[in-house]
C-alpha cells in the first residue's frame, strides 16, 4: 500500500489474509486442545504437526515469515485463553506431561516456522 519509512504498509487484500491466518490459528488451537488430552500420545502428535502445519503453510503462502507469525499469534491467543481458570473453577488443561508438551512444543514450533522458515523463492533463470 504505501511506504512509511520504517516499513511498507501492507494493502488491505494482504491485512485481509492475515487475519483469515489468525482466526485459522486460533481455531486449529482450540481444536489442538481438544485432540491432545482425547487421544494422549497420538493426539499430542497430532495437534503439534496441526500447528506446524499451519504455520509453516502460512510462510509460504504469503511468501513471508509474517504469515507464520499471524497464525503463531493465532493459536498463541486461543492456547492462552484456554488455558486460564476460570470463576467456576473449570478449566480445559490439565496438569501433565501431554498438556505442557503441547503448550510449549507449540510456541517452539510457531516461533520456529515464524522466523527459522527459509521463503520458497522462485525458479531463477
Amino acid at each position: 500500500m504505501g511506504d512509511n519509512g520504517l516499513f511498507t504498509v501492507p494493502g488491505p487484500g494482504r491485512l485481509a489474509a492475515y487475519l483469515g491466518l489468525a482466526v485459522l490459528g486460533f481455531v486449529t488451537g482450540v481444536a489442538g486442545a481438544l485432540v491432545q488430552g482425547g487421544w494422549f500420545p497420538g493426539g499430542l502428535l497430532l495437534a503439534l504437526l496441526a500447528v506446524g502445519g499451519l504455520c509453516y503453510g502460512s510462510v509460504v503462502a504469503m511468501r513471508g515469515r509474517a504469515g507464520g507469525a499471524a497464525a503463531g499469534t493465532g493459536w498463541l491467543v486461543s492456547v492462552v485463553l484456554l488455558a486460564a481458570n476460570r470463576a467456576e473453577g473449570d478449566f480445559l488443561f490439565e496438569a501433565g506431561l501431554g498438556s505442557y508438551a503441547y503448550l510449549l512444543g507449540g510456541m517452539a514450533v510457531a516461533v520456529m516456522c515464524a522466523t527459522v522458515a527459509k521463503v520458497p523463492q522462485p525458479d531463477g533463470a
